[in-house]
């Protein structure tokens, strides 16, 4: 993935990605309940947005469509943060986020199976 999204971005995404194609009205209306945001705001996101690629605009009422998914988004910054803090080694960010909390015995069952398929 080429496009760079800022945690602001993101947040304009997120809310794609979790309610599908929407307007920007909404997409505000969501971002001022949960982060506190203007209009004025959310508006310069999205259009950043859409200047990156990220969204595209349709008329009637500034329809935002996702043009990337969260999967792609997420792998890229999983890779990113990998490459930044662990070295570029998976294990290491795997190590660590075990280490960092307790984990219930499904989890660590959940995280076998996923293990056990990579094989």
């Amino acid at each position: 993935m080429d496009i760079k999204l800022f945690d602001s971005e993101l947040k304009v995404m997120n809310v794609l990605w979790r309610e599908g194609d929407t307007t920007a009205k909404h997409i505000s209306d969501v971002l001022k309940e949960e982060v506190g945001w203007n209009m004025n705001t959310t508006y310069t996101l999205i259009k950043r947005c859409i200047k990156k690629g990220a969204i595209e605009r349709s008329e009637p009422k500034f329809m935002c469509h996702a043009l990337i998914p969260k999967e792609e988004v997420q792998e890229a910054e999983t890779n990113e943060l990998i490459n930044k803090i662990y070295d570029g080694s998976a294990d290491k960010l795997f190590t660590a986020l075990l280490g960092r909390k307790k984990l219930s015995a499904k989890q660590i069952e959940d995280l076998k199976k996923i293990v056990g398929d990579l094989k």
